[in-house]
């Protein structure tokens, strides 16, 4: 492998649960790949990780994925992170607080303030106020905690490791800085807002849009990982928005839905969306679009939920799978959640999973097929509240995440939503947002939409039956009216979705 010539790109997906980095050509071809483990620490609503271990589980599977090529090869590299994963650190880079992970949850009282400081901002981006576990809550708290490191720099989980690729003090990209409170609009951080906080203009980094070059990888990082000193380093953006990336659903018009424990959606819009609800926030693409979308607690994480405590105990994913009751629609109507609140299609902390209907004699078949109807309720629903808020929904469905690999489920969220949904090869898909990094790297060379169509694989396409989907009209109507009783979907919105289905439309 390592004779071959041509351009190769390195993206490096900063998860959880470990470091993913994928060497990946010019047309796509996956010729490196690399895994390390990364350790969390949790605690109720706590939350952290060690900063260094993120370099030195990115620096070698980094070296992994380039052990077989001539490192002359690497064109560039971009690195995703969690969103809302926050750090302060000092002027040599070392941590001057723990590093807070994206759903670390103790912030609440700094929320407020947040919210009450950035209000008029807050609703001009679209988002209208922030959340607990975004990162500027988080920042205040650790700064309260830790009044030493006021003097110190915000640092993002990619901040980390690319201060490290290049050895030196980098840019922060607006996708990951969204969360931290910057002005996607014009590019720079709130400076009124941060006045009011009484937080130092100096803690705040430069901002560049992803894909803007950061710098070149560093002697001492290109001994560690393998690679030529003065290779490019590019600005990476979150997780989310790289398995956007690497979906191919880079125009106007597109969305990829993300089916995994839970069910993301990212799409592309000319034009920033604002949400009166704070559903929906967007970030921006590097050519300038903005990119809108939302995650919801419902997923696939409701079938292995169910395996272990519920309706599906004792049978495998794979046996329901060749027994499901093929009935259409099933005779109960689901809103599948595991735990407490749902954050999109609506927000309702209070919310809670629902079946309506009778489950007398039900068998484990017949409550799979209905689980699997109500994730398709559920997207159903989101892309209904999209609409109302006049996001472009014309363009291509991509599917990607593990519910996606089940292709008789993807067929049915097609029929169901209306939409014809595209499913990228399964070797690429499961790749995810590492090849979303090594896409936008590539972009340094050339439009993004442009790198996308040349890297990403073709996908199967699963057609719609809108005959086939007006049979589930009814459970959907069923489960909206349901909603809103209950007060967790806004009337304006279950009003929405319920002119939507007695048109027949289906999204």
């Amino acid at each position: 492998m390592s004779g071959m010539s041509g351009e190769v790109w390195l993206g490096v997906d900063l998860g959880t649960g470990g470091v993913r980095a994928l060497a990946v050509t010019s047309t796509g071809e996956i010729v490196g790949r690399g895994e390390r483990p990364l350790t969390s620490h949790r605690s109720g609503p706590r939350h952290e990780q060690d900063p260094h271990e993120w370099w030195s589980a990115a620096a070698a599977a980094i070296a992994d994925a380039v052990a077989d090529l001539d490192p002359h090869r690497v064109a560039g590299i971009a690195v995703d992170g969690t969103s809302g994963t926050v750090l302060v650190v000092g002027a040599d880079g070392a941590p001057l607080t723990p590093a807070v992970m994206y759903d670390d949850a103790r912030a609440t009282a700094q929320r407020d303030r947040v919210n009450e400081a950035g209000a008029t901002t807050w609703e001009r981006l679209g988002y209208q106020r922030m959340q607990t576990s975004w990162a500027l809550p988080k920042l205040l708290r650790l700064l309260e905690e830790h009044p030493g490191a006021r003097g110190g720099l915000l640092a993002h989980q990619v901040d980390v490791v690319n201060r490290h690729l290049v050895g030196g003090p980098v840019a922060t990209d607006l996708s990951n800085a969204l969360k931290t409170g910057a002005d996607l609009e014009s590019g720079t951080w709130p400076a009124e807002v941060h006045e009011a906080l009484g937080l130092p203009a100096s803690l705040f980094p430069a901002l560049v849009r992803p894909g803007a070059r950061l710098g070149v990888v560093g002697a001492e990082a290109a001994a560690r990982c393998g690679l030529v000193a003065g290779t490019p380093v590019l600005a990476g953006a979150t997780d989310g928005t790289a398995a956007q990336l690497a979906s191919g659903a880079t125009e106007p018009g597109s969305w990829n839905v993300v089916l995994g424990t839970t069910m993301v959606f990212k799409g592309v819009t000319r034009d920033l969306l604002h949400d009166p609800q704070g559903v929906v926030y967007s970030h921006r693409a590097p050519d300038g679009s903005w990119l809108p979308g939302g995650a919801s607690s419902t997923g696939a994480g409701v079938l292995v939920h169910e395996q272990e405590s519920g309706g599906l105990a004792g049978w495998s994913l794979d046996d329901l799978g060749a027994a499901v009751d093929v009935r259409e629609p099933a005779r109960t109507v689901v809103y599948p959640l595991v735990g407490e609140g749902e954050r999109f299609p609506f927000v309702a902390p209070d919310a809670r999973g629902l079946t309506l209907g009778d489950r007398t004699g039900e068998r484990p078949p017949e409550r799979f097929a209905a689980l699997l109807q109500g994730v398709a309720l559920v997207e159903r629903l989101a892309l209904d509240g999209l609409d109302r808020l006049g996001a472009d929904l014309a363009g291509r469905h991509v599917s990607t995440g593990g519910g996606s690999a089940n292709a008789a489920w993807t067929q049915l969220r097609a029929d169901v939503t209306g939409r014809d949904l595209e499913v990228p090869a399964a070797g690429w898909s499961a790749a995810g947002s590492a090849a979303g990094m090594a896409v936008l790297a590539a972009s340094s060379t050339g439009p993004l939409a442009d790198r996308a169509r040349e890297m990403v694989p073709a996908a199967r396409t699963h057609h719609h039956d809108p005959e086939r989907g007006a049979v589930f009209a009814p459970a959907y109507r069923r489960l909206v009216t349901e909603l809103a009783d209950r007060g967790w979907l806004p009337p304006e919105s279950a009003e929405h979705a319920l002119a939507r289905a007695g048109a027949g439309v289906a999204s």
